[in-house]
């Protein structure tokens, strides 16, 4: 079973993404490749993990042939989610032949999909690209919608560029050897998605979390194309997060200031978790979200052992300093997504400095 979703972008001329989630593996991803390339030469940069557990297997008739010489392997961590790593990775590209007639292929997870996102938006100003995510964090939320871009020293994605790939693939059979660890990670980006557009989602992450810790086929191919949906109608939207696009922040705002203070020690997943945690619990103290939705949410959380509360060792004002340099802090306001209800959320850019204050207090591990 393939599902196929066209995301298309206003423009001159017009832009259409297109994203295939091949439950199966059912062998059509090389001559949708070969179409997407139109003849372009593809340079693939692999996370190094993930092309010593996949590469033997992958080949045959659902995998392209790839010839050595088009292979880089990445070491991918947030630590080196940087301009120095964009540079050497450029710098070997170009190295091995690499031109305006090239095309870039990220086989990995968030980070991967990042950094080589946003080498083909700068690469000779600019050349196509193609996504193959490998985790559940990429395959639900950051593989899709042509976000790309590398750290600074003051925060997460400071450096970036919208640039929206020719094709997303995803084959759920990568997610076979995705570490359990891993796994949870992207469990928080599911939750977000389901709370802050698709309450049938939500419902169905209540009721099977069993199917989903086995990762059955089917319960996978099921909340992947919930998140990718959502997400793909959102873009379609606001491309650039003029606005609508924003509520895709939700959890984010605490979540990128705990990365960033912790020099990324907490995991994404985790403190998007508690990320989540915080609006809700701010929802409830403005009078916009019952305790029950709240309540739910931590239920959820627990669920899948995400954290819920902020852990010892950080104070509400380094966290309300390390959002300032925050992109969603904008003419000195910062705007923050609330759920009012799980299914739907509010940009509110009204909050006082001592509200959220109060919330992170209250949320302090003791």
């Amino acid at each position: 079973m393939t599902l196929k979703l066209a995301l298309d972008l206003p423009g001159t001329p017009p832009f259409s993404s297109q994203v295939v989630i091949d439950r199966d593996g059912d062998g059509a991803f090389p001559t949708t490749l070969e179409s997407c390339l139109q003849g372009r030469v593809a340079y693939w940069i692999w996370d190094e993990t993930v092309f010593t557990l996949w590469r033997e297997r992958l080949e045959g008739p659902s995998f392209p042939t790839i010839a050595p010489a088009h292979i880089i392997r990445f070491p991918a961590s947030e630590a080196n989610k940087r301009l120095t790593m964009v540079e050497r990775l450029a710098g070997d590209l170009l190295e091995r032949g690499a031109d305006r007639g090239s095309a870039l292929i990220a086989v990995g997870g968030g980070v991967t999909g990042d950094v080589v996102g946003f080498l083909a938006a700068i690469l000779l100003r600019g050349i196509p690209h193609i996504q193959v995510p490998t985790t559940l964090l990429a395959q639900v939320d950051s593989s899709v919608g042509g976000k790309t871009g590398v750290d600074l020293e003051q925060g997460k994605n400071l450096l970036g560029a919208f640039h929206q790939p020719q094709l997303i693939w995803m084959n759920l059979q990568f997610l076979e050897t995705l570490p359990p660890e891993e796994f949870r990670q992207g469990m928080a980006e599911v939750i977000k998605t389901a709370m802050l557009g698709d309450a049938n989602l939500w419902r169905y992450l209540e009721a099977h979390p069993g199917e989903l810790r086995h990762r059955e086929r089917e319960a996978l191919f099921q909340v992947v194309s919930a998140c990718c949906r959502l997400k793909a109608e959102v873009v379609q939207l606001d491309e650039k997060e003029a606005g609508r696009r924003r509520v895709l922040n939700l959890g984010h705002t605490v979540g990128h200031a705990l990365e960033r203070l912790s020099n990324y020690q907490i995991r994404h997943g985790d403190a998007v978790a508690i990320g989540l945690v915080a609006a809700a619990n701010l929802a409830v103290s403005l009078g916009n979200l019952a305790e029950e939705s709240l309540m739910r949410l931590e239920t959820l959380c627990r669920t899948w052992k995400l954290p819920v509360r902020i852990p010892p060792g950080f104070s509400p004002a380094a966290l309300l300093r390390a959002m300032q340099t925050d992109k969603k802090h904008i003419r000195g306001r910062l705007h923050f997504i609330l759920p009012v209800q799980i299914g739907r959320v509010m940009d509110y850019d009204e909050l006082r400095p001592e509200q959220l204050e109060a919330v992170l207090a209250r949320l302090l591990e003791h």
